[in-house]
């Protein structure tokens, strides 16, 4: 193998940088060639495909989203998409990729392998939701947006004496809103990975306000509904000053933190290194602190599942 190239795909997470100057310096390292693909799949499909050397990626470690841009692309769902993809990497002599990325981008890696072309998933997204890692790039730089959020919100609750809904992401997966919870003290935690109950909120909230608490937080992960809904009917039941903070995408970006550069930097090196050992349609990851690979076919068939045992804590310490 003398030629790799490099992508990432799907939504942005901090460190995908790092993973990217992992993956170029760790090849190089190795007398490999590397190309970067600019804009994910579609990029990959017009032949947005550029070289890239060690001075390439200097500089980006510390920077938030990714230098080679990312993008959706229905086009790569389908056969023929992906038979321009790979026609584009046989025009540049690519022998291999590197995808970082989430489920979906997971997805098109596992395409390529089927075709022949050996590929490697680098989970990055902020949602922690790919099985067979512990913690995916751009995950902590995310809960610590969120936590830093809420603190600055607690201030004012507390000021105004207010109750406060905030929903953050995670259509499909409620880590962070169980992270951010949890290490905020929230009154009560919303995850799409367990029902609740508005009548249980209330219940907890009326409880506090006898008590004398002046105020309460509440985390809602956005699969979970509308925060501002939440909100209304919270201060509807209980007459209780309640505002809403939708954090959006604010999670998304930002310097990643050390854990996610040092993350990054160990699974876009470890994908390297699978290339170089003649592996292909594998993800690589992290457990228990060391580093894994799973074929993506398994990894793809797996739920995603959530520590329940904390949601637990986090209900029995917000009493």
């Amino acid at each position: 193998m003398k030629r790799i190239g490099v992508l990432t795909s799907g939504g942005d997470s901090p460190g995908m940088n790092a993973a990217i100057r992992a993956v170029v310096r760790k090849a190089i390292f190795h007398n490999l060639e590397v190309y970067g693909i600019y804009y994910g799949y579609a990029g990959l499909i017009s032949g947005d495909i550029k070289k890239l050397e060690i001075g390439s990626v200097g500089d980006i470690i510390h920077r938030g989203g990714t230098m080679l841009y990312t993008a959706r692309c229905e086009e790569f769902k389908t056969l023929e998409g992906q038979k321009k993809g790979i026609e584009q990497l046989k025009k540049f002599g690519i022998e291999a990729l590197v995808v970082i990325g989430g489920d979906g981008s997971f997805q098109g890696a596992k395409k390529l392998t089927e075709h022949g072309f050996p590929t490697i998933g680098v989970p990055g997204t902020i949602d922690n939701d790919i099985p067979g890692t512990d913690f995916t790039i751009g995950f902590d730089t995310a809960l610590n947006t969120v936590i830093d959020a809420v603190d600055k919100i607690r201030d004012t609750a507390t000021s105004h004496e207010r109750t406060y809904v905030i929903e953050v992401m995670g259509r499909d997966a409620g880590d962070i809103a169980l992270w951010a919870g949890l290490a905020d003290g929230a009154e009560s935690i919303l995850i799409p990975e367990d029902d609740f109950s508005m009548d249980d909120i209330i219940d907890r909230l009326e409880k506090g306000h006898k008590r004398g608490k002046k105020h309460s937080i509440i985390v809602v992960a956005e699969g979970c509904g509308s925060g501002v809904e939440i909100g209304k009917t919270i201060e509807e039941r209980t007459k209780l000053d309640t505002r809403v903070t939708v954090l959006g995408h604010i999670q998304r970006g930002g310097s990643p933190t050390a854990s996610d550069r040092v993350l990054a930097s160990r699974l876009g090196a470890y994908a390297v290194e699978l290339l170089l050992d003649g592996e292909a349609g594998k993800m690589v990851g992290i457990e228990k602190n060391q580093l894994v690979s799973h074929d993506i076919d398994e990894a793809l068939s797996r739920k995603h599942t959530i520590d329940l045992n904390m949601y637990k804590l986090s209900k029995e310490l917000s009493i």
